[in-house]
């Protein structure tokens, strides 16, 4: 369906900029134009709505939400242990579907149209049900095709397999365990079968050993990997990062709940590595963009480089965020031709009026309450009730970790 939003306060984000009563016209699901006047068959009238670009969480367990805030008060390793050990174990297939359809949906609820979801597939049905619980959603994905944290790698056979799953709203890349917390043998396989396959890399990185440098000195190391976390890392380690044209995805509230390290976000911006922001897991923190932009923006308070803005923020919450996994070509900004993932808030609820800062106040202030409409590939998202699937799953799961 081609239409116009009509009127709006529109957002861009690239560069940011605050339009009031603008139109943003939508043309077979992609961006044609965004300007005054603009005219459509169908007329979707935005006053008094701020209209902008679709959030990208860059990355994100969306099955976990089935386990919702279990791990809020556990360090990384006691989440490890009493959490992901027992539930990676008896996790069903239909099970992972559930929780990743609904997590995709709480994104959607958000604001949040492009999400990397860093799975787990400890066979192909797994990787087939998560896949689909995606496409259920309407969400845009890029599902990261990975082992169980502590089961053995993937079957290179079965990620060969899992590239049929892509297509449309869903790409697929590969999501190891990586230089950190693997052998290097190990690793050098990964890659080549990442690059065999065209697949991007997503893989998490701890701050110390210097894991880049491994990657760099194997040859190794491309723009077509994104890393995840790595607090703690040399400047060095991430100048090889951004000499690379790699991407970094931050969890600043995840990892200042889970004592991960120093936040990084001042360093990356100052090093010029693309930076996207992730909620990481709903067992620890909240799984909105909103409460992730403010934790953003309070960490870089407490870190070492440059000054960070909310301008900035939001800018890693869409188009920067996006970069960092490698669709910043498609999402993350309204500029003509990209796709039309589109979030409308109302600009007249209370904790949105008197903004004498529009962007800052979309950073600062707005909610999940304030999403009126979201749009991806220029289709209004639905919500459908998945309540009694939810509850089901989540109580066989929880029973498992005792």
């Amino acid at each position: 369906m081609d239409f116009v939003l009509r009127n709006a306060l529109v957002i861009d984000t690239d560069p940011v900029v605050a339009l009031p009563g603008t139109d943003v016209l939508v043309r077979d699901g992609r961006i044609a134009a965004v300007g005054k006047g603009l005219r459509a068959a169908v007329v979707i009238d935005c006053t008094d709505r701020i209209v902008l670009p679709g959030f990208v969480d860059a990355h994100r367990h969306l099955w976990q939400m089935l386990v919702r805030s279990f791990s809020a008060d556990m360090s990384l390793g006691a989440y490890l242990e009493k959490l992901l050990k027992p539930l990676q174990e008896v996790v069903t297939p239909d099970e992972l579907r559930i929780g990743t359809l609904a997590g995709a949906l709480e994104c959607l609820a958000s604001g949040i149209t492009t999400v990397q979801d860093y799975s787990f597939a400890p066979t192909f049905a797994h990787a087939s049900a998560a896949v689909r619980g995606l496409r259920e959603s309407g969400v845009r994905a890029m599902f990261g095709y990975g082992p169980a944290v502590f089961g053995p790698a993937c079957d290179p056979d079965d990620v060969r397999r899992g590239v049929e799953l892509g297509g449309g709203l869903v790409d697929i890349a590969l999501a190891p365990v990586g230089p950190s917390f693997s052998d290097m043998s190990v690793v050098e396989a990964d890659w080549e079968l990442a690059r065999e396959l065209g697949l991007r890399v997503l893989t998490h990185v701890a701050g110390e050993g210097n894991p880049i440098s491994a990657l760099h000195d194997r040859g190794l190391l491309d723009g077509n990997t994104t890393f995840v976390h790595g607090n703690g890392l040399p400047d060095g380690e991430l100048k090889l990062v951004a000499d690379a044209g790699a991407g970094v995805a931050i969890a600043p509230g995840l990892e200042a709940e889970m004592g991960h390290g120093a936040p990084m976000i001042r360093r990356t911006r100052a090093l010029g590595v693309p930076t996207g922001l992730g909620v990481d897991s709903a067992a620890v923190v909240a799984g909105d963009m909103f409460s992730l932009m403010r934790a953003a923006l309070m960490s870089a308070h407490v870190s070492e480089g440059v000054h960070v803005t909310p301008a900035d923020v939001l800018r890693m919450a869409t188009v920067e965020g996006a970069s960092a996994i490698g669709m910043g070509d498609q999402v993350g900004s309204l500029g003509v031709g990209k796709h039309a993932d589109l979030v409308v808030l109302r600009a007249g609820d209370l904790n949105l009026l008197g903004a004498a800062d529009p962007v800052a106040a979309v950073v600062t202030a707005a909610h999940p309450g304030n999403v009126e409409r979201v749009f991806v590939a220029g289709v209004e998202a639905e919500k459908p009730n998945v309540a009694r699937d939810v509850r089901a799953a989540a109580a066989r799961l929880l029973a498992a970790t005792r």
